[in-house]
Formats: structure tokens, sequence, C-alpha cells
């Protein structure tokens, strides 16, 4: 089919990516989440334009690393939990899964926190619109299948445009901008500076990215016919994730930093839009945060769901009834009620949990990463899709690299 792909028209060949778009897209794009959408809030209002070079670095970091999970899904069949219990024991995995869930959880609750924000912008109490919204995403995985749930977050995935509306509407020196980005006496070196560029890696390549797409791409039913169609899906996304980024980042550089508006999250930036941009670029940067937090809210208690089900060796898949796959339905509940429950909870402490989370996830990371690369590059099992000598290397690469970065945010983290 490969052989067959080159010789198709281009007109053909993207309606190919089309017919398979969707894991590398919704993956990508769900990690725009509201913890993403704060960190890059904070970039921009913190840091003006000096820290926008850093996505092109991550965005290519962000390919290769997604690259790995689709050359294993398309080749094996099989998710990422599975292939670590059968290469590396039970016990490892096990171990594994319990970062993973506490992890999940944590950033399942800054989804939820992410909502509740967003809606009282709108005037709506977060004790109407998280319980909506937990119903909301638990009902359409229990009732929907696979084709059914991937076109309603694709077209979650859409809804990422208002903010670069939002970014067109603060009318920015497009000249000015460029110049700024690419003149090195602008690029900041500082403690603090670096401290946001590792927080942007953080917030852009996450442990559960690398399950859930894996386990997507098994449940679609792709093979390693569909690799190359696979890797656009993938590059794609990525693409998506990094412009989106920049345009938040593009928002507070030209409204909040000039100004020194302090925030310390994204629907407080949504807010000070407002005297600065006008209403409507407000209210686009707000609903963009409630789409992000509602389709993450989706896809983290999912992505947790498919993970440990894999790993015990349990049925996980959407087109599944609930008598056929009992402990995936129950494990995507349970992340959700847990999730929405405690957002629910009066005075509580959200930043110190979406720290930890941060924090796991930084400890979690280059373990996940480090199990990839030897699956991957495991002759018996990825057979003539086994990475060479030149990819070994350069994804060697990415590990170690990822993986200081991640113990250092981790460390700043807790201390």
């Amino acid at each position: 089919m490969i052989d067959k792909i080159k010789n198709l028209s281009l007109w053909k060949r993207l309606g190919l990516i089309m017919a398979i778009a969707g894991p590398g897209i919704i993956t990508s794009n769900v990690d725009n989440d509201a913890g993403g959408i704060t960190t890059y809030s904070l970039a921009g209002s913190e840091f003006g334009f000096k820290l926008l070079w850093s996505l092109l670095p991550i965005t290519i970091i962000l390919v290769v690393v997604q690259d790995l999970s689709a050359r294993m899904g398309t080749v094996t069949g099989k998710g990422l939990a599975a292939l670590i219990r059968e290469r590396f024991g039970a016990g490892i995995t096990f171990y594994l899964m319990i970062g993973l869930v506490f992890t999940n959880l944590g950033n399942t609750i800054a989804e939820f926190a992410g909502v509740a924000a967003s809606m009282q912008i709108f005037g709506i109490k977060p004790v109407i619109s998280v319980p909506l919204s937990a119903i909301l995403v638990w009902f359409l995985v229990l009732k929907a299948s696979y084709k059914v749930v991937e076109k309603v977050f694709l077209w979650a995935c859409l809804f990422y445009i208002s903010y670069i509306i939002s970014g067109i509407m603060v009318e920015p020196d497009w000249g000015a901008t460029v110049k700024t980005i690419i003149d090195p006496d602008n690029f900041d070196l500082s403690y603090e500076a670096t401290i946001m560029v590792v927080a942007l890696v953080g917030t852009t390549i996450a442990p559960w990215m690398q399950f859930y797409l894996q386990a997507s791409i098994v449940d679609k039913g792709l093979t390693y016919n569909n690799y190359r169609l696979v890797r656009w899906d993938v590059i794609i996304g990525s693409v998506c994730v990094a412009v989106v980024a920049f345009f938040i980042i593009l928002v507070c550089a030209i409204t909040m930093y000039p100004h020194g508006i302090i925030i310390e999250d994204a629907s407080q930036a949504a807010l000070a839009l407002a005297p600065v941009a006008g209403y409507y670029a407000s209210t686009l940067f707000a609903f963009g945060l409630l789409n992000a937090s509602l389709f993450a809210a989706c896809i983290l208690p999912l992505s947790t769901a498919y993970t440990v089900c894999e790993a015990l060796g349990w049925e996980a898949s959407v087109d599944l009834r609930f008598s056929e796959a009992p402990q995936f339905y129950v494990l995507y509940a349970m992340m959700i009620i847990l999730g929405a429950g405690i957002i629910m909870i009066p005075n509580l402490p959200l930043i110190p949990i979406m720290y930890f989370s941060q924090v796991l996830n930084g400890l979690v990371l280059p373990v996940v990463l480090c199990f990839m690369v030897l699956l991957v590059t495991d002759e018996q099992l990825m057979r003539e899709a086994r990475l060479g000598r030149l990819g070994m290397i350069f994804n060697w690469g990415v590990v170690v690299i990822l993986s200081l970065l991640s113990v250092y945010l981790a460390w700043v983290s807790i201390f």
C-alpha cells in the first residue's frame, strides 16, 4: 500500500490523510488544555515575545516522540502499556501505572477547574457547570462508537481557532513581532526564563499522550500499511499545537506584558483581555479555555482507562459495550467522578494539586520515554520497522534532553 500511495495525486493523498486523521491531531491538541493555556498565558504576560523561539524545537521534539508511538501502534497492533507489560514484566508496569493514574487524576482535576473558571466568566456557577460537564463527557464515551467519539473530538480541535482569531483581533505589528522573535539580543537566558521554557516543554510533552495516541491508533485499526499517513497525522497535530500556543503567547505578550499585568491562570488572562483588547477578544479567549478544558476532561480519563486496562490485560475499546469491557468503563467513570467531585470541595488548594501533577509528569515522562525507545529498537518486536542506528542515536538524545528537563522541572516544583 505504501508504494501505491506514492503514485497517488496530491488530492487523493490528502483524502487518505483525512480518512486516517484523528489520533495524532486529537492527542496533540488535547495537550493545549487548561494547564497548557495557563502556561502559554504566563509565558506571554511575563516575558513578552522573548520565549516564542522555543516553540520550534518543542514542536520538533513533539513530532519525534509521537512518531515512536505511531510506529509501535501500527506495527504491533498493541497499546504501549501492553507492550511494556509483555517486555518488562508486570511488576514494573504496576508501579508505572500507579504514577500515571495519580498524574492523570491531578490533570483531570485541573481540567474541571478550567471548566469551572471559564463558565464563571459567562456567569454560570461551578455547582452547575462542573456536574453538567462531567455527565456530558461520561455520556459521550459510554454511548458512542469510536468513530462518533473521534468525530466529536476532531470538531473540538477546530474550536482552537478562537485563539487565532483573538490573536488577529489584538492587531499585532507582524513585522516588529518577527524581528523581536529572531533578534538574538531578545533571547532571555535568565533563571526565570529557563524555568518557563522547561514548563513549556513539560506542558507540551506529557506521559499520558504516548499511551493515548498508541491506544487510539490500535482502537481505530490502523496498521503499518497506514504508517506514513499516520505520521502526517502526527505532524499536522504537532504543528497545530505550536500555532495555537504561538497565538496565546502573542495575545498575552501584546495586551498584558507592556502593562505589567500579573496573572495566575488562563481565566484571569481572559478577563484581563477585556479592557485592553475588547469584549469579543476576551470572550473568544474564555471560550477557547472552556473548549480545551472539556476536551481534555474527556481524553485524560479515557487515556487512563486505556492504559490501565492494557497493563492488566483487560478489554479496552470505545466500540465495546459495557458488558464486554466493564473495567474500562468503570475506570473512565471513576476518573470523571473523582476529577469533578474534588473540584466541588470548598476552599480546595488547586495550585498545589496542579503543581503536584506536574511534578509527577516530570518524574514519569523520562521512564516512559526510555521504555519507548527500548521497544522501538527491539528487532524481534518491530521487525523491518525497527529504528536504524541514526534514528536510535537521535531518539536517545531526545530522551536524555527531555529527561534532564523533566527532572529539573520536578526539582524546581518541589524546592
